[in-house]
């Protein structure tokens, strides 16, 4: 069960964007997240008519490291870890490390 989803807010720990908050727009790979607003560089694009495209330098948004995030606790404005509880059921949650309380996805 993967602690971060798609969707969650964030807090950048380390790194150039370190304390901007951001959402999980995508998983690249088992390591690695793409956040809204994070760890943006310039591109630069040649122009295509084939596909009507215009060149240009263009805003991307690359990924980054999961390590170096950490999940946005609204309870207390800070950042938290995630750990998995399991219910009476046999059904896994996500909860707040620090609260206890269930992460609302």
């Amino acid at each position: 069960m993967n602690k971060l989803k798609t969707g969650d807010q964030v807090i950048v720990l380390t790194g150039r964007d370190k304390g901007k908050r951001g959402t999980i727009s995508a998983r690249v790979d088992a390591d690695h997240l793409v956040v809204d607003g994070v760890n943006v560089a310039k591109k630069h694009l040649r122009p295509n008519p084939m596909k009507g495209t215009t060149g240009g330098i263009v805003d991307k948004t690359m990924p980054i490291n999961q390590s170096n995030v950490a999940i946005f606790n609204p309870a207390s404005g800070k950042a938290d870890r995630v750990g998995i509880k399991l219910l009476a059921d046999g059904k896994k949650v996500r909860v707040f490390k620090s609260s206890g309380e269930e992460i609302k996805a």
